[in-house]
């Protein structure tokens, strides 16, 4: 928390007992993870969900937001006049911010899919701790504009936690401070950090960062967060305090009915503090009339206000102050190929991307693009999933995950949707293709002989290529052909021979075409054994694969001399 946060300054105890009591809860309590004695300090904090302090009150008392969600919808109507949502409401989560929470989502599903963990909790987590980096006042990467520092940890009412980093999160080399839009403190960070936004470094700064290191802290122990008991453990796994686990489990199920996006630096900013003698309904304060001076009051301090972020007006069309306004997505249309082809097990040469501007033409960041395969085909994006959510870049593209071709040939659809009312989907036709070859070539250069009525020694092996490289899973076919006569077209199908060499069924009768054969990992193909009838001379076997490439084989049938 920002130091006008006052995160963790200790209740006013009217004994020492009680006092002491508070400092024990504030030292189980930091945001995230204290390393207490008990645990081991070469484990991983996103794997160990730290004990509760023996002599924490039941109740708790570590100091955070207590603003609870308003009672009115989670999504409020659009304006009526301009068609937009309103900002610095409490609903809303800025831009960025809800970005991070969706995409940590995103990554623990893989990472992390028993832990069935939703971007709301981070929210929840979010909002207590920082306001949602205070209202969403983060540079265009995620970092925040200033540090979001908790107290120094001196044991002067917190917990007493000498320097771990050198001062290079907190910019104290003497003690620790919880640092970031989801306060860890730099020991916690060495173990539990990530890199949520893929530009190399761990920056607990980072929104994207901070939110995907909660979310596996989070899902520290194996736990299921589906699970209600497991739920209430990683969250007390943050901050062990009872106030403090339904403080978050309010604002996560205010998220779950609903919110919405509101531009980075306006949302909402708290404005009360578990650690205050206030009562528990923020006191109304009437504003004076510009002609008078408030009279001073002898009360203790009163909490800082919101920061009042700073938003471009638009010009009045009439007097009065405007409404800043958000952006509005007008125009969705695919960009690059409009038709994926693949071999069946191949990868799809191009992927699906489309492009959302607003109604000036600019690109628009941060919007949500779903693509879903539609079709009866097994082919899935990358980690196997048929829909996947990506949020657009700063040029206002969002590319598909990589498509990888099943085995089952034919065409489906690639559709790509945005939740904004009024805007058509984007498809793109997609086919899978049977594997191909372009060329065979015998394995070996033995002849192929038999005595009539007998065997031939030496099986038939070729191997299969498509442009070089070598040719797995083609289907393939064997034939025993009459030799073609002299001038006959060399495009006519040739004729399945009914005499000379021969393969044998299951049942060991004689068939002269095989049509299941189909190339091995490595692209070979060995032929079953052949054998020979009572009629000599030589005769061809011709096969054939998918794709055209064809090989002619002569087979010599003679009586020993």
């Amino acid at each position: 928390m920002a130091p006008h946060m006052g995160r963790r300054l200790r209740k006013g105890a009217g004994t020492t007992a009680v006092a002491a009591l508070a400092v024990a809860a504030l030292s189980a309590s930091q945001a995230p993870g204290v390393v207490h004695a008990s645990t081991p300090t070469d484990q991983a904090a996103s794997d160990v969900t730290p004990p509760p302090a023996p002599d924490a009150p039941a109740s708790g008392n570590s100091p955070y937001y207590t603003d609870l969600p308003p009672l009115a919808s989670p999504t409020p109507p659009p304006n009526a006049s301009t068609g937009t949502l309103p900002i610095g409401d409490q609903q809303g989560i800025p831009a960025t911010v809800l970005d991070a929470y969706k995409k940590a989502e995103a990554a623990l599903a893989t990472d992390r899919p028993n832990c069935h963990l939703p971007w709301q909790l981070l929210g929840g987590i979010g909002k207590v701790e920082s306001g949602h980096a205070n209202g969403g006042r983060v540079d265009a990467n995620g970092t925040t504009l200033t540090p979001i520092l908790g107290p120094v940890l001196n044991g002067a009412g917190f917990a007493n936690i000498t320097d771990t980093d050198g001062g290079a999160y907190d910019g104290d080399k003497v003690h620790d401070r919880a640092v970031g839009p989801m306060q860890f403190i730099p020991s916690t960070w060495a173990t539990s950090g990530r890199d949520g936004n893929g530009d190399g470094v761990k920056d607990p700064n980072n929104v994207y960062d901070a939110a995907l290191a909660a979310g596996f802290y989070l899902c520290g122990n194996g736990r299921d967060v589906a699970v209600k008991a497991d739920l209430d453990k990683a969250i007390l796994s943050y901050n062990q305090s009872q106030e403090y686990l339904t403080t978050v489990t309010t604002w996560f199920d205010f998220y779950r009915r609903g919110t919405h996006e509101v531009p980075d630096g306006t949302g909402s900013l708290p404005s009360r503090r578990s650690d205050q003698t206030s009562p528990k309904q923020p006191p109304v304060t009437p504003k004076a009339p510009p002609s008078q001076k408030p009279s001073p009051k002898p009360t203790p301090t009163p909490p800082a206000p919101p920061v009042k972020p700073t938003v471009p007006p638009t010009k009045p069309d009439g007097g009065g102050t405007p409404t800043p306004t958000v952006p509005r997505a007008t125009t969705f249309e695919g960009v690059g190929a409009k038709e994926l082809t693949a071999f069946a097990g191949g990868a799809f040469g191009g992927q699906p991307t489309a492009r959302v501007k607003d109604a000036s033409g600019k690109a628009m960041a941060k919007v949500s693009v779903t693509f879903e395969i539609i079709g009866d085909t097994d082919t899935r994006f990358t980690g196997g999933a048929t829909t996947v959510t990506v949020a657009t870049a700063a040029d206002g593209t969002a590319a598909a995950p990589a498509l990888k071709a099943g085995e089952k040939t034919g065409t489906f659809t690639v559709r790509a949707t945005v939740t904004e009312a009024g805007l058509s989907a984007v498809e793109w036709k997609a086919t899978v293709v049977a594997r191909q070859a372009d060329a065979l070539v015998r394995s070996d250069t033995k002849e192929l002989t038999a005595a009539p009525s007998g065997e031939f020694a030496n099986p038939v092996s070729v191997k299969a290529t498509y442009k070089g490289a070598v040719a797995s899973g083609v289907a393939a076919s064997a034939t025993m052909i009459v030799t073609p006569a002299a001038g006959a077209d060399p495009k006519a199908e040739p004729k399945v021979n009914d005499k000379g060499p021969y393969f044998k069924d299951a049942k060991g009768n004689p068939v002269r075409e095989l049509t299941d054969l189909k190339t091995d990992a490595n692209g070979v193909l060995v032929l079953p054994k052949m054998y020979a009838d009572a009629q000599t001379g030589t005769f061809l076997l011709r096969l054939t694969t998918e794709g055209g490439a064809t090989l002619t084989l002569e087979l010599k049938v003679a009586a020993a001399s």
